[in-house]
């Protein structure tokens, strides 16, 4: 009976810890359905205006709430989980004393920190240097977690990840944050740093899952005696000491070597691991033949860039070839990233886009094609810089994600 009521107790602990809020998505979904032409789908959203939401593992906050908060911050995160992302992202690198922070990139302080304008400056393993105009050399710096201690990396504040190529001083090159974008939330109060382990925390109280990457070393490996295979299992191991379940963990990797040292070592986690593919342009992505030897090596999940699973039929969009190999092959698939390509109808989507660029002709057709990923790919997440619109999206199409997997 003592152990029974621990139990409950423990349980009821766990529930009351995480904070309960309404989901609010703001106006920007509306927005983009107002944008949408007349057809099924943009009816369909519309009947779901009034609709109370809930939040959605279908809606991945990348890097939190990217779009406008400064990424892998405090502010970003919970925004994210605001929105109804019912996983949230920590991209994970490492601190000269090896310390796990949340960062795109080992090499990104530069751009999505103050660093160049504090005295950690001087560590900095490339200096800041101006624009020259005589030579047309574009204003530079490199300065990377793995060259500051925590203390030193908690010191710093988050800004949006960007820079001025034409600045003649650190003050100018920070301040190249794109118009599509804002740095409302970019102020000095703002922009809090996590490390891996306060991610971690932080999302068991906002009651999300959590989808850490293991992002690959800018430096040599071993570094200073870390291994890569002591970075891969430090990450997991600090799941473990939180008493987070394995079946709230979505590691992901580029590297496929990672992937396969999980599959080895934490066969739980690695049941959801998510294996990335770097993939620049269509003609760079897996066979099917690769893809089925993935599913035999254990891998579950890929993630390919959202181009990776759209083509074009005519003047619509169409799941893409590696789509129907990836789902012939056994695999599940998420996909990158949303709200991420500036603004549609003048852009026609960027990069992230690059099979479709030619078919897409406003705002609203983001929704059209997040309805092809979900619908016809049959994606069961996707990672996005504004989950407002995927949450809005996943509530009114009551769809089936990660929990079924």
């Amino acid at each position: 009976m003592k152990i029974f009521l621990t139990i409950i107790f423990y349980s009821i602990s766990i529930l009351c810890s995480a904070e309960e809020f309404n989901v609010q998505v703001g106006p920007r979904p509306y927005f983009l359905i107002s944008q949408m032409k007349p057809s099924p789908l943009k009816a369909k959203l519309e009947s779901c205006a009034n609709k109370p939401l809930q939040k959605s593992e279908f809606s991945i906050g990348h890097r939190g709430a990217a779009l406008m908060f400064p990424e892998h911050t405090l502010e970003s995160y919970e925004a994210a989980a605001r929105m109804g992302a019912g996983i949230v992202e920590c991209d994970v690198t490492f601190t000269k004393d090896k310390a796990l922070v949340c960062r795109h990139s080992q090499d990104d302080l530069h751009t999505t920190t103050n660093i160049l304008l504090t005295p950690l400056a001087s560590k900095c393993v490339v200096p800041f240097k101006p624009y020259d105009p005589i030579n047309k050399t574009h204003a530079s710096a490199v300065c990377r977690t793995s060259d500051i201690t925590l203390a030193e990396f908690k010191s710093l504040r988050g800004k949006m990840d960007a820079f001025s190529p034409l600045a003649l001083t650190p003050e100018e090159y920070v301040n190249g944050t794109a118009k599509w974008r804002t740095d409302l939330y970019s102020g000095p109060s703002s922009g809090t740093l996590m490390t891996h382990q306060e991610s971690i925390a932080l999302f068991k109280k906002l009651g999300v899952k959590m989808t850490p990457e293991l992002k690959k070393p800018v430096v040599q490996m071993p570094f200073d005696g870390f291994s890569q295979a002591d970075y891969a299992q430090k990450m997991l191991d600090e799941y473990k000491s939180a008493n987070v379940k394995p079946s709230d963990v979505f590691p992901q990797s580029f590297q496929h070597s990672d992937i396969l040292y999980w599959i080895e070592k934490e066969p739980e986690f690695a049941k959801q691991a998510v294996f990335l593919d770097a993939a620049e342009k269509p003609d760079e992505l897996p066979s099917l033949m690769t893809l089925k030897q993935y599913k035999q090596q254990g891998i579950n999940i890929v993630a390919p860039p959202i181009f990776a699973l759209l083509d074009v039929k005519g003047d619509r969009m169409v799941p893409s070839r590696y789509a129907h190999d990836a789902k012939d092959a056994g695999l599940k698939i998420v996909s990158w990233s949303l709200e991420r390509s500036g603004i549609l109808a003048k852009d026609k989507g960027g990069w992230y886009y690059q099979t479709v660029n030619s078919v897409l002709r406003n705002d609203g057709d983001i929704f059209e094609a997040l309805h092809i990923l979900s619908l016809d790919v049959g994606i069961i997440g996707l990672f996005s810089d504004w989950p407002a619109t995927t949450t809005y999206y996943a509530n009114c199409m009551q769809l089936k994600t990660f929990s079924n997997f």
